[in-house]
């Protein structure tokens, strides 16, 4: 413990972010670069407590205490170590979680947590600048090959733990590029693509195989997969979405929040001038009111919409935790993020009633009423309906599990209660060598349950394969703490 007295000397800081007129006229990250030895000191508020309740909060169970006393001593190097023992990509988890690690710590009891999630972006980006991240080639090739279908972060994670312990891996994914929802579906705002281009490129020297613009099941036959592969990871993810039964849910420029994503990342990625789906000029609405909504938020806000309304059916979440959510679980509290710090309205305890429609189909507006829970769910208050204009609705309701197409059908999986991909403790379905990871297993989750689940499909792919236990061992996948 570097500082026995930093959490009572020192106050959290936490980085600054860009003024927003200057944000919004570019796509880069949000926040300005934070000194290196405030960093140093923001580590030293660490208590290196009896019992890290951090590692309670984190699924990849980080070492937090020590890399945060590591760089409170300025041995950098060492910290990388720690934190790429327990988790592959640093990078996405230090810009992408929403830090549950920060809300179960010690110091978050009755002070402002020690900002974890900013020593560990500081770690890893130091350690690319340093060279310290260099390819790590397997010694011995097992001979056995795995296909992990899917190239977001579990499915990354699982594949990276393969190539590492010796295994032939190949990735497929069906976009045109690698990466999931990391590539197509975060903005670039929040995550720069560059990040994850230099992670992909330290995996393909380690000896990882990408496919793109596979859709397993389909260009590549089950039969084909289970003949060629020793091995199957599914990693598809949960992208079946959740849809609105209102009236009028058909007119032109209603869309999911993943069909209107992605095109913004093809903009950055220089794949065309502008997107098909786009908010500019127009009034927006957002049914949503969770991460995927902030990130349509934010999306419409660089793309110069007229107004944006982002509408919660849930009540304005507390300023601050209450009895319902003690420390040290996850708090449902009201919480700006950099896209509503930039404008826009929030609506919270209404639901959606009606699209409305011109006379050639196109959106026009929205209607909405104030809602209430009832004994029958959420019920509307009389006398509150109102209307909005909108050219522009996106549906930011979250996922209901992994799609049924065939791919899960020629496999011939058993779901589970929920929808998704019944599993095993060692992670592997009801067919025999076909593991799954991530929220194709889980359902809708954080990045670091992603990441850890996949890591920990790896640890039953290698004993199943090989018989050994060389990788870290399986979490439990019944554990939907976090979920």
């Amino acid at each position: 413990m570097g500082d026995p007295k930093g959490f009572m000397t020192t106050p959290r800081q936490t980085p600054t972010r860009r003024p927003v007129d200057l944000r919004l006229m570019d796509w880069r990250e949000v926040y300005e670069d934070f000194p290196r030895q405030h960093l140093e000191k923001q580590a030293g508020r660490c208590m290196s407590c009896g019992i890290p309740f951090c590692h309670q909060g984190c699924p990849l169970g980080n070492l937090i205490p020590e890399w945060n006393d590591l760089v409170h001593r300025k041995d950098w190097r060492e910290a990388i170590e720690r934190l790429h023992a327990t988790n592959n990509f640093p990078e996405f988890t230090g810009t992408l979680c929403p830090a549950p690690c920060e809300a179960a710590c010690v110091l978050a009891i009755n002070d402002d947590a020690v900002t974890i999630k900013q020593v560990e972006i500081e770690i890893i980006d130091r350690a690319w600048d340093e060279g310290w991240v260099p390819p790590q080639v397997p010694e011995q090739k097992t001979g056995k090959k795995v296909a992990v279908v899917g190239s977001g972060p579990a499915g990354l994670a699982a594949a990276q733990q393969l190539t590492r312990v010796g295994h032939d891996v190949v990735v497929f994914e069906r976009a045109d590029r690698i990466g999931g929802l990391l590539r197509y579906g975060i903005p670039e705002f929040k995550m720069e693509k560059s990040r994850l281009d230099r992670r992909l490129e330290q995996m393909v020297a380690e000896g990882t195989h990408f496919r793109a613009s596979v859709d397993v099941g389909t260009d590549l036959t089950v039969e084909q997969l289970r003949a060629d592969y020793d091995a199957v990871v599914l990693a598809g993810g949960a992208t079946a979405w959740r849809d609105i039964p209102a009236a009028g849910r058909d007119a032109e420029g209603v869309y999911q929040a993943m069909e209107f994503l992605p095109w913004a990342n093809h903009v950055q990625q220089g794949d065309i001038d502008a997107p098909p789906v786009s908010a500019q000029g127009k009034d927006v609405v957002i049914i949503g009111g969770g991460d995927t909504g902030a990130d349509c938020l934010g999306t419409s806000h660089r793309q110069g919409a007229r107004s944006v309304t982002q509408l919660e059916i849930m009540p304005t979440p507390p300023e601050h935790r209450t009895a319902n959510m003690p420390w040290p679980t996850y708090p449902t509290v009201y919480r700006v993020s950099s896209a509503h710090e930039e404008g826009g309205e929030r609506l919270f305890s209404v639901n959606t009633t009606e699209f409305v429609a011109d006379a050639d189909g196109r959106l026009a507006g929205i209607r909405i009423v104030e809602v209430k829970r009832g004994d029958n769910g959420f019920e509307p208050v009389e006398g509150t309906e109102q209307e909005l204009p909108a050219q522009l609705v996106l549906l930011a309701m979250g996922f209901v599990g992994p799609e049924k197409g065939r791919l899960l059908n020629d496999l011939e999986v058993e779901l589970d209660e929920r929808g998704n991909v019944a599993r095993r403790d060692d992670y592997m379905s009801s067919a025999d060598g076909v593991f799954v990871a991530g929220d194709m297993g889980r359902g809708q989750s954080l990045i670091v349950w992603a990441i850890s689940e996949g890591r920990a499909a790896a640890a039953g792919v290698d004993a199943y394969l090989t018989g050994r236990t060389v990788l870290p061992r399986p979490i439990d996948p019944s554990d939907r703490q976090l979920a």
